[in-house]
């Protein structure tokens, strides 16, 4: 009888629409990944090295590095729990819940959540729980898992898409996908603003001063950490960085190993709960084990350092033929964890007899490797998965290698030919005159289907001559040619790549302007009649804005007396939000937010134009800087914002303005 693996791969190889989504998102995302590593600090091998080193360090002292985490964290206000198992989990999370009388959970993407499958079981105790990315979204609706750790949608096209959204809302029947994401937006405003209570994931933990880092583009990861009055983090223990210059490092490769970006447009830092300001006033940790420390203990821990990227997915020759829900144990049960870490993972995790065989989902080319910004060594993992051998401490835990029998004999058989020179040369004449004579005509050699290769692989034809053979005969016949002599002038350095302006200002505006940003630069006698002209065309007479102190000078008092409101409460109906910011990194067009009771998070959230004003002198170069200078101020929250909000969910198609601003215009200071 076929397995549900084999049963969901064969549904995926014949489904024409999922081949072609799977191979556009792949070839989109490997492009965009390999170009926007040029523009990395270091040369990225060498960033690869530190990156792995770092991630080697932080598995190798867990218990060190996460009680210094712990204290930390507790310190900023942080109520932190700890969760041994999935079931530990989801009891915590729906004790903090029904602790507060919460009715309505509004949740950006957290793997973890899928893990523990905290969905089905608050679903289960009456709570409504509301997905907010657009993907997570999308297949919520469709009682569906996500097929893509980064898209989740993947599988879809935009037209699934709108009959889905013509059956839930009533849409019209469209194809556009602005059209769809505006009706997401519309609908999950309403989910933000009424939630009880926040849950997101958690990208990276630092252990220095117990900071959570949460990387998303759309806005909702903001949203539903600032606008209900709960927010809960759900964490797997091994997220952590020991400081923020290691924070930088892996700020530096996520993005762009993720979606091709330089930063995600959100990059929060949240330190602790909200005292005085916007924001919520109670926060949680959930830190999830669900054996982690455990499989740290086995030969397959470097699957520990992985940070959840992507980029294997989109590398693997298999996962573009199969997707995502095709991986699935023994029993059909999906995994959250699919491509080649997932393979890792799942069978490190959830039980090698349930989802060992996924191993065996790899060609081992190698491709996973190459991509991993981490450098980990996938197909080693992999190998050690499917062998059955998985070394805890001292010991070894054997299991039967999950090969099926025919492999298991024609590799044996195998072994003992290629042991013999004698015995694998004469396999290799036999094989090729035996492909001259069954396969005239042909290049290639069919396997049968109950292989799983025959399904939909032929084998290349065996040669009729042995390399060896060639080799000698292209030996005989070589003629020597004389090397020609090299001058000096010919060992020239390659020319640098081009530098980056030495205007931080005009470095900044490019960068900010390439994500969509808008850039405007005046003195700051001019800003005001500026700013007045901006609000005045687009006939916005009310602003959400910061406190004067952070502002120029009598700008707030000159927008008033010209008839343009201001009020420091946040109000979903307004158009615009006026703010400043604490500096700017020039290497990513991204401004520095933070937050406290005159400096309103939701002024750069809620509105649909973000206008922001920035000081020249407060232009940073590159990103490790301003990291730095965030920690001066120790705010509970700060937000790095790179462009207006984004999503390309639905077909890999780029829609701006998605829960957050659809414009981010800067007036700089000059």
């Amino acid at each position: 009888m076929t397995s549900p693996f084999h049963q969901k791969i064969r549904l995926a190889l014949s489904n024409p629409t999922l081949q072609s989504a799977l191979d556009n998102n792949a070839e989109r995302r490997n492009t965009a990944r390999r170009t926007v590593y040029q523009s990395l600090p270091t040369d990225l091998q060498t960033m690869r090295r530190r990156a792995h080193a770092l991630r080697e360090e932080v598995i190798e002292h867990l218990d060190q590095y996460l009680s210094e985490f712990i204290r930390n964290a507790q310190s900023n206000g942080w109520i932190v729990h700890r969760a041994d198992t999935a079931q530990q989990a989801v009891a915590i999370v729906l004790e903090i819940i029904k602790s507060h009388k919460a009715q309505r959970v509004a949740k950006s993407k957290s793997m973890v959540s899928e893990e523990i499958e905290l969905n089905p079981a608050l679903e289960k105790a009456g709570i409504e729980v509301i997905e907010t990315d657009l993907g997570e979204y999308i297949v919520q609706l469709r009682n569906e898992h996500p097929a893509h750790i980064i898209t989740p949608a993947v599988h879809l096209t935009r037209q699934q898409v709108g009959e889905l959204f013509h059956e839930k809302f009533g849409l019209p029947p469209t194809d556009d996908v602005p059209t769809m994401t505006a009706t997401a937006r519309s609908v999950l405003r309403e989910v933000f603003l009424s939630a009880d209570v926040g849950l997101s994931g958690v990208n990276f933990g630092v252990a220095e001063n117990g900071m959570i880092c949460i990387v998303t583009n759309e806005g909702n990861g903001r949203m539903v950490t600032t606008l209900p009055p709960v927010h809960i983090a759900l964490m797997g223990v091994e997220r952590l960085v020991p400081t923020l210059e290691h924070l930088a490092l892996m700020l530096y490769l996520l993005p762009r190993s993720a979606t091709g970006q330089k930063l995600t447009v959100y990059t929060s830092l949240i330190r602790g709960p909200s005292q005085d300001g916007d924001g919520c006033r109670e926060r949680h940790l959930v830190l999830v084990d669900n054996g982690r420390l455990a499989l740290r203990r086995t030969s397959l821990k470097e699957a520990l350092y992985c940070i959840r990227c992507g980029a294997c997915f989109n590398a693997c020759p298999i996962f573009r033929e199969i997707g995502g829900h095709s991986y699935v144990g023994t029993n059909g049960k999906h995994t959250p964890y699919g491509g080649p870490i997932g393979s890792v993972l799942s069978a490190g995790l959830f039980g090698y007899a349930e989802f060992g065989h996924l191993a065996r989902a790899s060609s081992l080319c190698g491709a996973c490797r190459e991509a991993c910004p981490v450098d980990i060594d996938l197909p080693k993992l992999l190998l050690r998965v499917r062998a059955g051998q998985i070394q805890s401490g001292t010991k070894t835990q054997s299991h039967h290698p999950n090969a099926p029998w025919f492999l298991k004999i024609g590799l044996r058989l195998f072994s003992m030919i290629a042991s013999s020179d004698r015995l694998f040369s004469l396999a290799q004449r036999t094989m090729g005159l035996a492909a001259r004579f069954l396969l005239p005509k042909n290049d290639w050699m069919p396997l049968p289907s109950f292989t799983g290769w025959g399904y939909s692989k032929d084998f290349p034809k065996p040669a009729a001559k042995p390399f060896r053979n060639v080799w000698h005969e292209l030996e005989a016949t070589a003629v020597e040619t004389a090397i020609p002599s090299v001058s000096p002038e010919d060992h020239r350095e390659s020319p640098s790549p081009p530098s980056h302006p030495t205007n931080l200002m005009e470095w900044f505006a490019q960068e900010l302007q390439a994500l969509g940003g808008e850039f405007i630069s005046c003195t700051s006698s001019e800003v005001g009649k500026k700013l007045l002209e901006f609000l005045q065309q687009h006939q916005i007479n009310q602003l959400q804005v910061w406190h004067k102190h952070y502002l120029p000078a009598g700008l707030t008092e000159f927008l008033e007396q010209n008839g343009i409101k201001t009020t420091p409460q946040a109000n979903p109906q307004l158009k615009a939000g006026l703010t400043g910011m604490e500096c700017a990194i020039a290497e990513s067009g991204t401004l520095v937010l933070p937050s406290d009771r005159e400096r309103p998070l939701t002024a750069s959230l809620l509105p649909e134009i973000h206008l922001a004003i920035l000081r020249k002198d407060d232009i940073l170069p590159r990103l490790p800087e301003a990291l730095r200078r965030q920690e001066t101020f120790k705010s509970p929250v700060t937000v790095l914002i790179s462009g207006p909000s984004r999503t390309a969910d639905i077909e890999m198609t780029l829609t701006i303005g998605v829960h957050g601003p659809k414009r981010v215009v800067v007036f700089c200071l000059d």
